[in-house]
């Protein structure tokens, strides 16, 4: 069987306690005057995530075991809501169509791919959304939001396609608000339930890695 990708999602209710967020590699020589120099091995960060912490049910157990097996150990993505970073805003503000800066327009182009940037004075990073969650995109076009019927999303790619009527003309602002998943895998091949009580128990570790775009 080869590998693929399933859009289901990791049951929420057992994310809440993951621990993890981006890494990324950076090679760092040290010069023979004492400085040094740094280079990025990685152009993207990439999430790496553990969502094994905290005492669980027996029927949360088997949730995830049986969420491993589905998806054949390491073989199949699938969808992860990361609790602190998946909204296009900050956490705990509502989804608005002004959350982020997505492209300009040209009076041509009719596709648009979802971003989040990140940054502040010193530089920035646009990451790319591909797993957006349905029904939750708003899309506005120079600081007016557009009805739902202006565009389609697919929530399996973040690819926006605005309708010929809406297509943003030359020099317009297109931004967007959404909500979102990380496409992401098991990064082990086993999964290790200990049964410590009566009804409950944990699985010391379940590490999930991002798979980039």
């Amino acid at each position: 069987m080869s590998s693929g990708f399933h859009e289901v999602r990791f049951p929420l209710r057992l994310s809440l306690s993951t621990s993890g967020g981006p890494t990324r590699r950076t090679d760092i020589v040290d010069l023979t005057n004492g400085r040094e120099a740094r280079n990025a091995r990685w152009r993207n960060s990439r999430r790496v995530y553990d969502a094994g912490s905290g005492l669980r049910s027996l029927a949360d157990l088997y949730a995830v075991v049986a969420f491993f097996e589905a998806r054949g150990g390491q073989l199949h993505g699938f969808r992860f809501r990361d609790p602190l970073d998946g909204t296009s805003g900050e956490p705990g503000e509502a989804v608005t169509p002004f959350d982020q800066t997505i492209g300009m327009g040209d009076g041509e182009t009719a596709r648009f791919t979802l971003v989040k940037t990140y940054g502040d004075a010193g530089g920035e990073w646009r990451r790319e959304i591909v797993k957006p969650v349905a029904g939750t995109v708003r899309l506005a076009v120079d600081g007016v939001e557009l009805p739902e019927t202006g565009f389609t999303c697919d929530a399996t790619t973040g690819i926006i396609t605005f309708g010929g009527e809406y297509i943003p003309s030359v020099g317009a602002l297109v931004q967007a608000g959404f909500a979102f998943d990380v496409p992401v895998r098991f990064d082990t091949d086993r999964i290790d339930v200990n049964v410590e009580a009566f009804k409950a128990g944990r699985i010391p570790a379940i590490p999930l890695t991002e798979i980039l775009p």
